[in-house]
């Protein structure tokens, strides 16, 4: 008899266990009120407390963000380092000759080095539509916290990817998590010439969560395996490396890892994949997870500006 019962008790223990879910984003959710309309976010404190805040590419994404398209920054490319503020008409109006000749008289004004080289980056925020996509971020996170997936990386797709808009990219990505047509398909989507699921939020979010469940966590794990380096799934550095092979795929992310050649993973990491090229990892995979970190901030200081009152998630319930 009391084997049976200590078989019973341990078997109900192992059930409990496993029927809990596996991971709990509580402690880094955070309630946001404003009137009558509450949201359930993922909050920015990691930002912070790494410093990733008062990084240059961080700082100079955060202001061409907010920044209208009548007006652009020069910059220094490889180091995102802001010169000076520029009316978009004065620079379009020059020709091809004169817009280099400008960038080449800068980059001896500023003593910059031979490799390096002047950007002029219009503004956009009349792509980053903040105010237009966060009523749907409550809906992102708790869809693929349903799935079992760190919702984070809903909060983060959704600020960058087609902000507030159903745009189709060139390349053929659609819906708010901005989904490649075979890799919806694979993740369980219907996407034909009369259905396209990736443009209701729900399907494609569902398809979203999967993709990073199934190949991106996964894939950027064997990479990091790959070259002896311990991590922490719910590290910010972690969260970015994933979110890279979501953007450029696994192969390029593992081409970009192979040429850095990281003795450890961390911050640096992230940084000097900005600094480098490989495969199809060019610049706008560079730019990827800069976009990321600068849309959590401009988030950040959003709900902190018109919000009513902000708590954390547990306090709330």
């Amino acid at each position: 008899m009391r084997t049976l019962l200590l078989i019973f008790i341990t078997c109900s223990f192992i059930y409990t266990i496993h029927s809990q879910p596996l991971n709990n984003w509580n402690d880094e959710k955070i309630v946001v009120k404003k009137a009558s309309n509450v949201s359930t976010i993922m909050h920015a404190e990691d930002i912070f407390k790494d410093r990733w805040d008062v990084l240059a590419q961080t700082q100079f994404w955060k202001q061409i963000m907010i920044l209208s398209p009548d007006s652009c920054i020069v910059n220094v490319g490889n180091t995102r380092q802001i010169l000076f503020k520029l009316p978009s008409k004065d620079w379009n109006a020059k020709s091809e000759i004169e817009k280099n000749e400008f960038k080449a008289a800068l980059k001896a004004k500023y003593n910059l080095p031979a490799e390096s080289y002047v950007n002029v980056t219009i503004g956009k925020s009349d792509f980053y539509r903040f105010k237009d996509v966060y009523p749907s971020i409550s809906k992102g996170v708790a869809a693929f916290e349903k799935q079992g997936v760190d919702p984070w990386y809903a909060q983060a797709i959704l600020l960058i990817e087609s902000p507030g808009q159903l745009k189709k990219s060139s390349a053929g990505a659609y819906g708010p998590f901005q989904l490649m047509p075979d890799v919806a398909r694979s993740m369980g989507l219907t996407v034909t010439d009369k259905t396209d699921e990736r443009k209701d939020f729900d399907r494609c979010a569902y398809g979203a969560a999967r993709l990073i469940q199934k190949i991106c966590i996964p894939e950027a794990k064997k990479i990091l395996d790959r070259h002896n380096m311990m991590y922490d799934v719910n590290d910010l550095w972690f969260r970015l490396f994933v979110l890279h092979v979501y953007h450029a795929g696994a192969g390029n992310v593992a081409a970009v890892v192979a040429k850095i050649q990281p003795k450890i993973g961390s911050q640096q990491l992230i940084i000097d994949m900005w600094q480098n090229k490989a495969a199809k990892f060019g610049n706008g995979s560079q730019n990827y997870t800069q976009l990321a970190l600068a849309a959590q901030l401009i988030l950040n200081e959003m709900i902190y500006e018109q919000c009513d009152e902000i708590c954390d998630f547990t306090a709330a319930r």
